[in-house]
């Protein structure tokens, strides 16, 4: 399918991912996944007791079912889920926490394309709402866009939603569950992502999907079955009339 110059849709909230949609892929190959995966034991032994590292471990323990594990054991483990780029919510939810940290000490930024901000910004002022979902953890979504080049974006977002909150985001489930959570059927609901299975299961809940395929994506510009752009700024959204 062709790279649409401009996308034209009606919906009442746009659900848009991150990872090759808002912010590029690489960066969080590149950056932020080496960041957490080289911090995880020191981390774990810097918290040894606290409470945030009992709720690592019980993560671990209730994925794993293995109730007695250590915390050596944990670290092998999450940083097998790393080394494999599971979608593990225990290493979720632990690699937002290092990156919290990352981004508190001003090591690490959130990044996004220049259009993003302006597309939320036009969205907004639109009376369109704006949503994040994303398999790193909720907590990490609020941090990447509270700390982006171009400065807090948190104000142009209405919510963040994660593997928890949602479920996987292969599965047509998560997308009915979206919907409830937002409180808006399916048909009135747009999904933004640069991967097809997802845009898939959206589109099996009732969806509407927009593909994105950025110029530098090595992919190429074919998502197969889903308008696709090559940037936000040609998405233009409108609610539906009253």
């Amino acid at each position: 399918m062709r790279t649409d110059s401009a996308v034209h849709a009606t919906a009442h909230a746009v659900v848009l991912d991150i990872e090759g949609t808002t912010g590029s892929l690489s960066h969080v190959r590149d950056v932020l996944f080496p960041y957490a995966r080289q911090r995880i034991a020191p981390w774990l032994a810097a918290r040894r007791g606290t409470a945030q590292w009992h709720q690592v471990l019980a993560a671990v323990r209730t994925r794993t079912s293995a109730p007695e594990l250590g915390e050596l054991d944990a670290v092998e483990q999450l940083e097998s889920w790393a080394d494999a780029d599971a979608k593990a919510v225990p290493l979720k939810t632990l690699q937002g926490l290092i990156w919290a940290d990352g981004y508190a000490a001003g090591e690490l930024s959130g990044h996004v394309y220049p259009d993003v901000p302006t597309a939320l910004a036009r969205w907004k002022a639109s009376g369109v709402a704006r949503y994040i979902y994303s398999s790193g953890s909720e907590p990490a979504q609020r941090a990447w866009f509270a700390h982006t080049p171009y400065g807090d974006l948190s104000d142009l977002l209405n919510g963040y939603f994660d593997l928890v909150s949602a479920g996987h985001k292969w599965e047509a489930a998560s997308y009915r569950a979206l919907a409830a959570a937002i409180g808006v059927p399916g048909p009135q609901l747009l999904f933004t992502s640069d991967v097809g299975e997802e845009l898939g299961a959206a589109s099996a809940a009732g969806w509407q999907t927009v593909a994105v395929r950025r110029p530098d994506d090595r992919r190429g510009p074919e998502v197969t079955g889903h308008r696709t752009i090559g940037s936000l700024d040609a998405l233009e959204l409108r609610p539906p009339r009253a």
